[in-house]
């Protein structure tokens, strides 16, 4: 090639400055349970015990539904916000208030 030739290319440069920002993506794992009661005590046992292996998991994502029926998936923890922005961490339908984290977390939402 010569100098002030152009080169051609087949793939250009990426048109952006920044690298693509990180997306969610969602695992899909199987399991037996003798009901959707015993299914989901297992289900959050799993999605718990994974998030301490690997805590950029997002826990409050977790839902359970049959293998066969992803569209009728049902979240596995509240995850209800809280007046400063945390989330509440604890098994869907719980009883009682939500408390922010530390001694004396505020509390909010419906309670006992």
């Amino acid at each position: 090639m010569r100098p002030g030739d152009r080169e051609d290319r087949l793939i250009a440069p990426p048109r952006r400055s920044a690298p693509r920002p990180l997306r969610f993506f969602t695992v899909h794992l199987g399991f037996e349970a003798a009901d959707v009661s015993a299914a989901r005590e297992l289900a959050v046992a799993y999605a718990e015990a994974l998030s301490l292996l690997r805590p950029e998991l997002a826990l409050g994502a977790a839902a359970l539904s049959p293998a066969d029926a992803w569209h009728r998936a049902e979240r596995l923890f509240c995850g209800a916000v809280g007046p400063d922005g945390e989330r509440c961490a604890d098994v869907a339908g719980h009883p009682g208030f939500h408390y922010a984290p530390g001694p004396g977390g505020l509390g909010w939402g419906d309670g006992d």
